[in-house]
């Protein structure tokens, strides 16, 4: 039998990624779908209305969730498994008339999207991704595109194009940091003369290249699920401390393999440093995810619950993904 649930506001039903067994259907209250726009990789909201079911897709087609699922006020769901749902449908017409109303307008939507970014009617979700970031690279969108490699290697860590999307991804976030480069010369210089050529290269920037090439092939190794590789490579990076930048991320990924690794204790460890020393680490709420998952998989619940309750209530982290993962941790937490 289907059974009611009751979430507070600002509660997480689910998120993005994790495994679906569940279709909802909200009786009272408010739910916000939150999910990522193929086309810039920003959030899109859709709300879900009293009487509205959500959750259906992933469920019926046994995949991972595509969205996050948010409440917007104090909310009461009814949760079917799926065959609980399949048998209400069928005995009930419009609710399968419905459905196919909802799914064609999403399908048509997504398909007019892919389409005017391809220019193409059918593709691999793979190939699509990658076709998605190269012309986010062509017409020098690098932020974009930047976005589109990343999720190209975290979800396709064995696709046929690993290693052009590594490349592409380090293409994108030098591009990014030559055009912050060139921002504060220029705010600094106003009056510089422009006609003046370029300087020839340095063997400090052949140095730069070189180790910015050894951190995107040490990501790739994450990307083939070949972590202790990896993490040997990052601390290499970390041990020469040769660029700062470099230094700082080969860090932070080397404490991700070491999680990889089911090596918590060490994780804990490693990433307690790294707040010591890196404070201003613009991705904080996700090495604070980490602890807190880290004291989670060794039993520490009390810890684990005062890590997650950090992340939610850090300044500036109502739109973080990390605060999502956090709050959804709580409450499965609370639940136990």
């Amino acid at each position: 039998m289907p059974k009611p649930f009751q979430y507070g506001n600002g509660s997480l039903i689910y998120c993005q990624g994790e495994e679906a067994d569940k279709i909802f259907i909200l009786q009272s209250g408010k739910v916000s779908l939150v999910f990522a726009d193929i086309e810039t990789g920003e959030d899109v909201r859709s709300q879900v209305e009293p009487g509205e079911f959500f959750g259906v897709k992933s469920a019926l087609g046994r995949f991972p969730r595509e969205e996050n699922a948010i409440t917007l006020a104090d909310s009461v769901l009814m949760a079917f498994t799926v065959p609980e749902f399949e048998k209400m449908a069928m005995a009930n017409t419009r609710i399968i008339l419905k459905m196919l109303k909802v799914f064609s307008n999403q399908m048509r939507k997504t398909h007019a999207q892919v389409s005017s970014l391809l220019d193409v009617e059918e593709v691999k979700p793979d190939e699509g991704l990658f076709a998605i970031g190269e012309k986010y690279l062509k017409n020098k969108r690098y932020a974009h595109a930047k976005y589109i490699f990343s999720r190209y290697l975290v979800h396709y860590p064995s696709g046929e194009r690993v290693k052009e999307a590594t490349k592409n991804l380090r293409l994108a976030d030098a591009a990014l940091a030559k055009t912050a480069k060139k921002t504060s010369k220029h705010d600094e210089s106003p009056e510089s003369d422009e006609t003046t050529p370029p300087p020839p290269p340095s063997e400090s920037s052949a140095n730069d290249a070189a180790v910015t090439e050894a951190y995107y092939n040490a990501v790739n190794l994450i990307s083939q699920k070949k972590y202790k590789e990896a993490m040997e490579e990052f601390n290499k990076i970390i041990n020469a401390n040769e660029i700062p930048e470099w230094t700082e991320k080969s860090a932070y990924e080397a404490g991700h393999c070491l999680f990889l690794l089911n090596e918590f204790e060490e994780c804990i460890k490693h990433y307690t440093n790294f707040l010591a020393q890196y404070k201003e680490y613009p991705d904080i709420r996700d090495v604070m995810f980490y602890i807190g998952q880290s004291f989670e998989k060794t039993g520490n619940k009390d810890q684990a619950i005062v890590w997650y309750q950090k992340i939610v209530t850090l300044s500036g982290a109502e739109k973080d993904a990390a605060r999502t993962k956090a709050m959804k941790a709580l409450n499965e937490l609370k639940r136990r």
